[in-house]
């Protein structure tokens, strides 16, 4: 079809359709269950598709030195949407469980080796996140196994750049912690003489504020015979010690960890709502995402028990090990 043809283009052309109908394998004779599965990875494989343009985009604008202001409402836009397909795919593996365990017995033979820890699309957009080995099951390295596979194969090798190009680009995590790492904290810039000094008073003073506040919740406590004073006293402590070493690590300060605290104290400022929406927004993200890997271990469960998955990994102890990934740790805990 030319570039002149576009005024008779019809809705089956736009979206190539008949090309995408004959990717079922329907030549081989498959049951309606067999095409049932198929059509639902092959679905989910569209949505990382899209999963990994929106993140891209956001890992762009925020890979800006500077920011511009106007463009963080259009990161927000597309880390919004990654959410919604990230609940629309969480939903989806109900419609998987329709499949029965005898349904899947069935056809499980005919997939050989092949498993979902395959999807190179997965494994594309959990680098394009900022999800490190050493934070996988068992420190896994995510692409040894396309290693293997683009020995003597000409796919295989392309889908192994594919997955080296993204591992040498900075990720969503990286490109975020850099912007936090430069907000501008009570006045001062990021590289600014006295910048060191006015974050470290900016840090002191919110923890000796914190300290505080524990020490005068803990006389109220004991006062009202709320427990035991020496528990709560510990606790308060340990609450205060952690504060420290989060935003002090072996005592200097983190100022990307300490611009989030600043967001998140002043998110009332105008100039703050935007990055305050931008942070709350890759939270939701990251939420949604282990809502969908936690979805995807139950329809295991419920389809093949406690079975060795296809690809020979533990199945669903496998896959619920896999929800306890968090990439974003420093946003869940300021």
């Amino acid at each position: 079809m030319g570039e002149g043809d576009h005024g008779n283009r019809t809705y089956a052309d736009f979206l190539r359709l008949h090309e995408l109908l004959e990717l079922q394998s329907e030549e081989r004779g498959i049951n309606s269950d067999e095409m049932h599965f198929i059509i639902v990875h092959q679905t989910f494989e569209l949505w990382f598709k899209q999963v990994i343009r929106e993140l891209s985009e956001a890992r762009d604008i925020l890979g800006q030195v500077p920011v511009p202001e106007d463009d963080i409402p259009r990161a927000v836009d597309h880390l919004g949407r990654t959410t919604e397909i990230f609940r629309l795919m969480a939903n989806q593996w109900t419609v998987l469980e329709t499949l029965t365990p005898q349904g899947f017995l069935a056809f499980r033979d005919g997939l050989g080796t092949a498993s979902g820890f395959e999807s190179f699309q997965m494994r594309e957009f959990e680098i394009l996140l900022g999800l490190e080995n050493e934070d996988r099951i068992g420190g896994m390295d995510p692409i040894s196994s396309f290693r293997r596979m683009a020995e003597g194969d000409e796919r295989g090798a392309a889908t192994l750049a594919r997955l080296e190009e993204a591992l040498s680009r900075p990720s969503l995590y990286e490109s975020l912690m850099n912007w936090v790492e430069r907000t501008p904290i009570m006045g001062s810039t990021y590289g600014s003489d006295g910048d060191d000094g006015a974050v470290r008073d900016y840090v002191e003073s919110h923890l000796e504020s914190h300290r505080s506040i524990g020490e005068a919740a803990s006389k109220r406590a004991s006062g009202w015979g709320a427990g035991d004073p020496g528990k709560m006293a510990a606790r308060i402590a340990a609450s205060h010690e952690g504060a420290v070493s989060f935003l002090m690590p072996e005592g200097d300060v983190s100022r990307a960890r300490a611009g989030l605290l600043f967001i998140e104290s002043y998110r009332e400022l105008p100039l703050l709502t935007w990055p305050r929406k931008l942070i709350d927004a890759i939270v939701e993200l990251e939420e949604s995402m282990v809502k969908w890997r936690h979805a995807h271990a139950r329809m295991v469960e419920r389809i093949m028990g406690r079975r060795i998955g296809t690809g020979g990994t533990s199945g669903v102890d496998y896959l619920d090990a896999t929800s306890q990934y968090r990439i974003f740790k420093d946003l869940w805990a300021v």
